[in-house]
């Protein structure tokens, strides 16, 4: 029997008030859909992922590819409408389906896992998450009879006042068999004051029909939001943000004033790190042992080598290798690979370039497009001029190579090993092996230049 996961994405999302679909919108820099997925996976009891989707469907196919099957909902009427939409990719009628809005990123794999397990084992054609809330507002509540057992739901704007006194309400989580499923969604109409088609009808459907519909409460009850505006998104990320920096803690990675550390779900840090207040690590990084991050550091899909100290600095798609010191205020982008025993200080950028050993680029210098050697010295203001407006050029530049203060070097361009540059050069040229290179006017004094430019002479200048 296939088991599989119905994810509903289509819908626009209107109180977010943004462009994107709501599913894809980034919480901690990762889109809400992309949580949803990985914990399904994760989670390993679940064979096939199909996503519905809608609204701006191009942007959820980009962001999840063709680890997923999608199916179309082209007008989004209600909930029960598109589950329907999947109904040609559910081909095993004698399996189940998982059910799961799209933007309720906090379902991690331990919930999925223990909602599966309590279909399965009870034996129920139907199960409904559940949880209890001091505020349901906007929730369908859970009705009960007078043995407890599921009645109906009954959705915020169609209750009664007695209904939405009650606290117990549906996540919009559900495991129903698929041949059930789709049967009792056949049948439901969208007679109701939205004119929608609801999924939670096919629980007085299903009741009625005698089959075993049952509840299973979660009691983590944030891990149940629904995250439908920009504030909630503020407290989905809060709750995340606690959760992940909790794990690593607990790991041994030391973080001072966590409150302010925001580390995302897929970063790996080992232990004996130390992160320090404002910092945010985003993306596939690692950060490897001994390591000290931050203050005020972002780190995105980089490496982060053994006892590096990164501060104040900013570090996207990049590597740094071990006892290399960053910052503070370095940029570091776009395929920088830096190597063991640097030191990259304030106000240097590089880009997609790589250094050796022991080379070093103390302040003020921009390495762009660049292949360096070990144990360079890049001196302040130190430029590889990299674009002539139309096209990126290489820089070359070898080993035991002395740069001196305001150099340009004019790529394309090679600087062989053992060379040095005098300060203020402009290079154009290549550098052989242990040559110095001095591009620069011969400096001229005029003496007298300025007294006669104003008119004055000596004796004037005595008089005043």
């Amino acid at each position: 029997m296939k088991k599989y996961a119905v994810i509903l994405a289509a819908g626009k999302g209107t109180r977010m008030k943004t462009e994107l679909p709501k599913c894809a919108y980034p919480l901690i820099r990762k889109p809400m859909i992309a949580y949803i997925v990985e914990n399904i996976r994760i989670s390993h009891v679940l064979d096939q992922i199909i996503v519905v989707v809608g609204h701006k469907r191009e942007v959820i196919q980009e962001i999840l590819g063709d680890t997923v099957e999608y199916a179309v909902q082209t007008e989004q009427l209600g909930t029960g409408h598109a589950v329907m939409m999947a109904k040609d990719l559910v081909t095993d009628p004698d399996g189940d389906t998982m059910i799961l809005p799209g933007d309720m990123p906090l379902v991690d794999d331990i919930v999925i896992e223990k909602v599966w397990k309590e279909h399965l084992e009870r034996r129920h054609d139907m199960t409904v998450v559940t949880t209890h809330l001091d505020d349901p507002s906007g929730y369908g509540r859970i009705i009960r009879n007078e043995s407890g057992y599921l009645d109906a739901i009954v959705e915020h704007h169609e209750a009664t006042l007695g209904q939405r006194a009650i606290d117990e309400i549906n996540t919009g989580l559900y495991v129903v068999k698929n041949h059930l499923l789709f049967d009792a969604l056949s049948r439901i109409t969208n007679e109701n004051s939205k004119h929608e088609y609801y999924l939670t009808d096919i629980v007085n459907i299903l009741k009625n029909d005698g089959r075993v519909i049952g509840t299973y409460n979660l009691k983590e009850s944030y891990k149940a939001m629904g995250v439908n505006d920009l504030y909630a998104l503020s407290v989905a990320e809060a709750k995340l943000r606690l959760k992940i920096n909790r794990h690593h803690m607990l790991n041994g990675v030391a973080m001072i004033n966590p409150e302010t550390i925001t580390i995302g779900h897929n970063v790996i840090i080992e232990e004996n790190v130390v992160i320090l207040p404002n910092t945010f690590i985003t993306g596939n990084s690692v950060i490897r042992r001994g390591a000290q991050i931050g203050p005020n550091t972002e780190i995105h899909e980089s490496t982060i080598g053994e006892r590096v100290v990164c501060r104040h600095s900013l570090v996207y798609n990049s590597i740094v290798h071990e006892d290399t010191t960053v910052g503070p205020f370095a940029h570091l982008r776009d395929g920088a690979n830096i190597g063991p025993h640097n030191r990259i200080g304030n106000f240097v950028e590089v880009k997609k370039s790589s250094t050796g050993e022991h080379t070093k680029a103390s302040h003020l210098a921009y390495i762009g497009d660049a292949t360096c050697g070990s144990r360079v010295n890049f001196g302040c203001g130190a430029v590889t001029v990299n674009y002539d407006g139309k096209q990126k050029y290489q820089t070359f530049i070898g080993d035991d190579v002395f740069i001196g203060c305001n150099v340009n070097l004019i790529a394309p361009i090679r600087i062989e090993d053992d060379s040095f540059i005098a300060a203020g050069s402009t290079l154009t040229q290549n550098v052989p092996e242990g040559s110095l290179a001095i591009a620069r006017a011969y400096q001229v004094n005029k003496p007298n230049y300025m007294m006669e430019r104003n008119g004055k002479s000596k004796s004037d200048k005595k008089s005043e």
